[in-house]
């Protein structure tokens, strides 16, 4: 299964009453994949807000999107978290619904070893047909996946590629140099795409590509291209952006700037759920301005 270079990591919209506008999801689909073009989408990740929907949520937005794409790109799920029961249970529904593949985050809060790791993943991923994508994320988890656990796990038929957010290059480098044939290594970091395709990396899973995927197309287009100084220019262009929706003030975190950001772009996806809370006049200042340089 190749998910293809750039993949986003879709934001969740919301009406008024913070209920899932499922309208303007189909919307937000059609322009993610026309305009920005996504060669997949993450649907209920982290930047889904998958932490405040419900299970029924979730399970209607993996529908919806499937129905909505027709094919035009590849359908991920988030079905991943930290009780491996569920993660499994969420999976196979997944399954029934007609996605593409999941992605597994590594579980969070309850702090597994490696071994503990290595057997929530393996578990999940016998439990499905399904491409399984990794997921390892340290500042959120409180864990780091070691490459020798994920390149074990990389021997199980189905699991095809990792995500990793963090800016370990050894072990990055380490995956790459010794994962099997087909196993895809993916940022889960803008700004470190490029660092990160230069040590073998595939793509990315983005959330700057909500607004900026056609230029991150042509980055990574360049960079496997063999026009290496087009992607540096690329990569210098994009920066301020990439720094941006990360760095606001006072440290706002994802999805709240792509939330604001994309309404910026006219397409309104609404606010977040508690404890997450919209960005203020002086943050959204920030986020205008970014898109004025």
């Amino acid at each position: 299964m190749d998910f293809g270079r750039v993949i986003t990591a879709m934001v969740t919209p919301f009406d008024e009453e913070l209920q899932v506008d499922w309208s303007q999801a189909k919307r937000l689909i059609d322009y993610l994949i026309e305009e920005q073009q996504s060669d997949s989408l993450v649907i209920c990740g982290t930047t889904g807000e998958s932490p405040t929907l419900t299970e029924e949520e979730k399970l209607g937005l993996f529908k919806l999107a499937v129905e909505q794409a027709q094919g035009r790109c590849k359908i991920i799920a988030g079905t991943g978290s930290y009780d491996t029961a569920h993660t499994i249970h969420l999976t196979q529904a997944a399954e029934k619904i007609g996605v593409d593949g999941v992605l597994l985050v590594a579980p969070y809060y309850n702090r597994p070893s490696q071994d503990g790791i290595y057997e929530h993943f393996k578990s999940a991923a016998q439990a499905t047909k399904l491409p399984v994508m990794l997921y390892n994320i340290p500042s959120r988890t409180g864990i780091t996946v070691s490459a020798s656990t994920t390149l074990k796990l990389a021997e199980l038929p189905n699991v095809v590629a990792t995500k990793e957010a963090h800016s370990d290059f050894d072990l990055i480098s380490e995956l790459t140099g010794k994962a099997p044939d087909g196993f895809k290594v993916y940022s889960g970091d803008d700004i470190l795409t490029l660092p990160m395709l230069s040590v073998g990396a595939y793509g990315i899973v983005s959330v700057a590509s909500h607004v900026i995927g056609k230029e991150m197309q042509q980055m990574v287009r360049s960079f496997v291209g063999g026009e290496v100084q087009k992607a540096v220019e690329w990569h210098a262009r994009l920066r301020p952006i990439f720094n941006g929706l990360f760095n606001c003030p006072h440290r706002v975190p994802n999805p709240v700037p792509v939330k604001y950001a994309l309404g910026l772009r006219g397409v309104p996806v609404g606010g977040v759920r508690l404890p997450l809370v919209s960005a203020t006049e002086e943050e959204g200042r920030f986020i205008t301005a970014l898109f004025q340089k």
